[in-house]
């Protein structure tokens, strides 16, 4: 066996020690994007005693985001998003006549003047019409009739973590974690509907999918923080209502600073 001297060995460790920081740095939430960067590793990041994860720019809205004590985590961990079903949606039509309901020809006559109202304001805009998604009971959304699949999967990955707490950097070692960050959930959510395959931070969301906004999803972005509109619902862990209130929020928020992205076709 080849004999290290003491000294090499020594600066061998240190440039392993060095060379492990820095691939924690990228797994962050705050974290600048990378091009091309391979899949990340299964192990998730440790917070620090500030709430911190080494070596990352800080979430500019942790603070709002209800951060746990170091060493806090949930109590379960999310499914894989491949394991997560589709959400599920408003029934187009209704089973039963509720009492006082309005008479089929008045239905036919409000229905004719709504749609002339439609015709006349897609004239305006020259945009599709748009549904929007509801808050159901215990923070979970409900994708509207007529939502795209993708859609509807998006807001069932959404719904699976919604209550999880905000950890920074859960959710980037491993989809499967016990708590996430604001890029941790947004690439959860997505990944759901199969339009990621591992998760990015903020900064790459900044540039990824197609400017401006979508349809049916949008995303915003900049170094320090991510949140999106799904069906005209807020998903961000910044404003919830408590460690584990839901990230389904309807509450409008300021959209300064941040870059607006939507996933192609949506």
């Amino acid at each position: 066996m080849t004999r290290v001297d003491a000294p090499r060995l020594r600066a061998l460790t240190a440039l392993v020690a060095v060379l492990a920081l820095a691939v924690v740095a990228l797994a962050g939430c705050g974290g600048s994007a990378e091009r091309g960067a391979g899949p990340t590793a299964a192990v998730t990041p440790k917070p620090t005693a500030a709430g911190a994860v080494l070596g990352l720019t800080r979430d500019a809205e942790a603070d709002k985001s209800f951060p746990l004590p170091e060493g806090t985590r949930g109590a379960r961990n999310a499914p894989l998003p491949s394991d997560v079903p589709a959400a599920r949606r408003r029934s187009k039509t209704a089973s039963n006549v509720s009492p006082g309901a309005p008479t089929d020809a008045e239905i036919r006559r409000e229905l004719r003047q709504m749609t002339q109202v439609l015709k006349d304001t897609r004239r305006r805009l020259r945009q599709p019409a748009f549904r929007q998604a509801a808050l159901a009971g215990g923070g979970d959304a409900q994708a509207p009739a007529g939502a795209p699949d993708v859609v509807a999967r998006v807001i069932a990955g959404g719904n699976a973590i919604a209550r999880f707490p905000y950890v920074w950097g859960g959710g980037h070692g491993s989809f499967v974690d016990s708590a996430y960050d604001c890029s941790g959930s947004v690439s959860y959510a997505l990944a759901a509907a199969g339009l990621l395959d591992r998760p990015l931070v903020s900064g790459a969301l900044a540039e990824w999918g197609e400017p401006g906004p979508g349809r049916w999803i949008t995303i915003y972005a900049n170094a320090g923080h991510v949140f999106m509109y799904v069906g005209g619902l807020r998903f961000d862990t910044s404003g919830r209502d408590g460690p584990l209130g839901s990230r389904w929020q309807k509450a409008p928020r300021s959209l300064a600073g941040f870059t607006v992205r939507h996933p192609p076709g949506l």
